[in-house]
């Protein structure tokens, strides 16, 4: 799915919400909101040289497209924390000097997300929100390309470094039956990493900034 595509479905998720009729959920303290979505992950990625040998390499990560499921708990009618559970996986491509390798690498991520949210319009049915709190991204099954495994002259490793960085999140949600509502949310991770390459003796280190825009939309249910 491009770019254009991901941001498009949940743009029109959000122009259709003018026409969805009025209900009655309303938030109280103590609700819980359960949601499912599907979430376009966009990295706004760069990245240092492949030092010491590689000094004009680059590491790039391609986006993917991914089910998340979230759990929001209400402090008060306004204030609730939410938990974002997700795993996606990213294929990492060569840039600047190693750009004609192509694919480099895959890792996969867990990179759960814990903000404290202010819901404008609990009593509405129509309720923006915003967000803010902590991520903490593990990257795990990692693995170098051939591509990469020959330019070096042999067996290759790649890891990556865990992250933890600040989140920010804007979203909706808009009623459509009692207790159940559609969602959108844009999330935006500080996330930046060191990659480890490992080929025989040699290892090899890029500082990696991956920062990406997570775009959502779902259904949830209120209990």
């Amino acid at each position: 799915m491009t770019f254009s595509a991901r941001v498009a479905v949940p743009l029109s998720i959000a122009a259709a919400i003018a026409f969805i009729p009025q209900s009655a959920l309303a938030l109280d303290a103590g609700d819980w909101l359960v949601r499912v979505r599907g979430i376009a992950v966009e990295p706004n990625d760069s990245s240092g040289g492949i030092n010491p040998l590689l000094p004009t390499g680059r590491i790039g990560v391609d986006g993917d497209f991914t089910g998340e499921v979230d759990f929001t708990y209400m402090f008060t009618e306004n204030i609730g924390t939410e938990l974002i559970l997700a795993t996606t996986q990213h294929d990492l491509k060569g840039g600047g000097s190693i750009a004609p390798l192509g694919k480099i690498g895959d890792a996969r991520l867990l990179p759960p997300v814990l903000t404290v949210q202010y819901h404008f319009l609990p009593k509405n049915w129509i309720r923006p929100y915003v967000g803010v709190g902590m991520n903490y991204t593990i990257f795990y099954d990692e693995h170098a390309s051939n591509s990469l495994a020959t330019a070096l002259g042999g067996p290759t490793s790649v890891r990556l470094d865990n992250s933890v960085g600040v989140a920010g999140q804007v979203g909706v949600d808009v009623d459509v039956a009692p207790n159940i509502f559609l969602n959108v949310d844009l999330k935006y991770v500080d996330l930046d990493t060191t990659a480890h390459v490992t080929s025989g003796a040699t290892v090899l280190r890029s500082d990696v900034q991956i920062d990406p825009l997570i775009f959502g939309f779902g259904v949830g249910i209120r209990f």
